[in-house]
């Protein structure tokens, strides 16, 4: 007789997306108390680390073990007698002395993003932003653009999650047959400075509010690019986008509703020569919208921060991009969720 076998059905896929707070909440809170940059210093005990932070004993152990646990730290020893430092990834990407650092997008998801989240039913039924002007404060990016700190934060943040994925289109894409680049809403400049680093032939610039210029041209010149990448200033929903080979944007088109996309697409083109790229680098949801989980839940975080903001499928970005004339449209898969999809004049 032919033996049934029958699937088990395991409940800890529930419980680990329905706890996972617990763990996102103890990892930025340790990017925000800086213990690994600390760790990245030398080892240290638990005593030293309590000292360091100024925590209590109580959970200092089981604090340090759980990103034991996760795979954030390493330990030799035991409680007491143990010590303690930084797993490879975690040295490489949250100590806040090295140019590889992504911890900036932690630090604005613990001290901002999180308490928001707490209110995505409403924003479901509503539609609303639940950020800060919920209560009646001033709109994101307009509140940020006004205080220098908040801004360098953000633009910190922001280079700080794409900086892996600049480096890997600036090494994919063939730009053999491309001469100029301009990255619009270019932030802190680094998309530019990595293609100019890859590839010695570009003239690249990077273009965005005046209040980024300093910011942008403090990072270029801290990479030895001063004379090689231009920085320029300018309001993109105002002005027309500079005349280049090739229009990049990263994160820019998912902070704004359809409309406001098409139109940003529609000036892209604009300022592309025939065979002319625009490239768009984001977490671009699959065509079938089922495996980048990240793309979809960045997708609700829009839904949290912005009126009309929303993250998109290649396709998607393929009717917006023929609707207003590119000929054909491309992908190129970057690094994690994130992916470069190019629409071509």
């Amino acid at each position: 007789m032919e033996a049934i076998t029958k699937t088990q059905v395991d409940p800890s896929k529930i419980m680990q997306v329905g706890t996972g707070f617990m763990a996102t909440k103890t990892l930025l809170t340790a990017v925000n108390m800086e213990l690994f940059t600390i760790l990245a210093k030398r080892e240290l005990t638990g005593a030293e680390i309590q000292s360091r932070l100024g925590l209590q004993p109580r959970s200092l152990y089981d604090f340090l073990d759980a990103l034991v646990a996760l795979g954030f730290l390493r330990r030799t020893g035991l409680k007491e007698k143990a010590s303690y430092r930084n797993a490879e990834d975690t040295d490489l990407f949250l100590d806040k002395n090295k140019q590889s650092y992504i911890g900036g997008m932690l630090e604005m998801c613990n001290n901002r993003l999180y308490p928001f989240w707490n209110d995505l039913e409403e924003g479901l039924k509503t539609g609303l932003p639940q950020n800060e002007t919920k209560n009646g404060g001033k709109p994101v990016f307009e509140e940020v653009y006004a205080d220098p700190k908040k801004l360098r934060e953000l633009v910190g943040a922001m280079g700080g999650i794409q900086m892996a994925n600049f480096m890997a289109f600036a090494k994919q894409f063939d730009f053999s047959n491309y001469k100029t680049l301009c990255d619009v809403g270019g932030s802190g400049g680094f998309l530019a400075a990595h293609v100019t680093l890859n590839n010695p032939h570009m003239q690249c610039s990077s273009f965005d509010l005046p209040p980024v210029e300093p910011i942008a041209k403090e990072n270029i010149k801290n990479m030895g690019l001063e004379t090689k990448v231009k920085v320029l200033s300018g309001d993109f929903f105002i002005d027309d986008f500079p005349k280049a080979d090739i229009i990049t944007m990263g994160n820019i088109l998912h902070d704004w509703g359809t409309e406001d996309k098409k139109m940003l697409i529609k000036k892209a083109y604009d300022a592309l020569p025939k065979g002319g790229a625009l490239v768009i680098i984001e977490n671009i949801i699959d065509d079938n919208r089922s495996e980048n989980a990240f793309g979809l839940l960045m997708s609700l975080n829009m839904l949290i921060e912005t009126s009309e903001g929303y993250d998109f499928s290649a396709a998607d970005f393929s009717i917006l991009a023929k609707e207003v004339g590119f000929q054909k449209v491309s992908i190129i898969t970057l690094t994690g969720p994130t992916s470069a999809v190019i629409a071509y004049k």
